[in-house]
């Protein structure tokens, strides 16, 4: 799939000690917003020219990410972003929705009044700006308050397992026009976990966060067949250039 020039445009000069880390931050966010669509290649020279610091940090923050899934390599091609599938997109789901009940058992019985006092705050801002925020602050916003939870968990290796997964989620999201048709019902259908938690009620905040993913998960789900087709791209693959 071919890229415009417009797509490197946040590939700006850097002059810091952690050139790969910066690349590779800069790598996930064009991938992510869709300016680095699934099936596109990694142009190293032009990354590096734009950013004015030499090819290899921009090679190794590549194979950080192929070693992430984000990437695919082809031998004397480089590097491609990889392209998702249906299947894909119910295995993330599969695993989001068994961290996430695990997590919100967990929080109801290990998160603080800050913590929830917090959660609630980041509730009331989604709400607030569920209208007129662009898509991708909606994203961060939805996937900040579910890492929260996993936070409150107190659980770090759940967290971690968590946050793992957002970057491929993040994929999927940008792959779909207008995901959150009526943002303001969407940020509202967090409520009930949120008061569920409050309770510290187990069963009921499993059954929320159940219906809430199932939901979601189906709403994507039926997006990306409806605009990628039922099969979308091959698991792990990448156009050929």
């Amino acid at each position: 799939m071919p890229v415009t020039s417009d797509a490197y445009r946040p590939f700006e000069s850097v002059n810091v000690p952690d050139l790969v880390g910066v690349v590779e931050d800069r790598l996930t966010q064009a991938i992510v917003q869709g300016r680095l669509p699934p099936g596109s290649r990694v142009v190293e020279a032009e990354i590096a020219r734009q950013m004015a610091i030499s090819r290899a940090p921009v090679r190794e923050a590549s194979r950080r990410l192929e070693r992430q899934g984000i990437l695919v390599s082809k031998p004397r091609r480089g590097f491609f972003v990889r392209e998702m599938s249906v299947r894909e997109i119910d295995d993330l789901f599969q695993v989001r929705l068994s961290l996430e009940l695990t997590a919100v058992a967990a929080a109801c019985q290990q998160a603080d009044a800050a913590g929830l006092a917090r959660l609630k705050d980041l509730l009331a801002l989604m709400i607030d700006e569920a209208a007129d925020a662009p898509q991708h602050r909606r994203i961060e916003l939805d996937l900040s308050f579910h890492t929260l939870i996993c936070e409150l968990s107190g659980n770090a290796y759940l967290l971690r397992l968590f946050s793992s997964t957002q970057t491929e989620m993040r994929m999927i999201i940008s792959l779909i026009d207008n995901v959150y048709q009526d943002p303001e019902m969407v940020a509202a259908t967090h409520q009930p976990i949120l008061d569920a938690l409050a309770r510290r009620d187990v069963e009921a905040a499993q059954a929320c966060m159940k219906v809430h993913l199932d939901d979601a998960w189906q709403h994507v789900r039926n997006l990306f067949v409806s605009q990628h087709g039922a099969e979308g791209g091959k698991p792990g693959s990448a156009a050929k250039p």
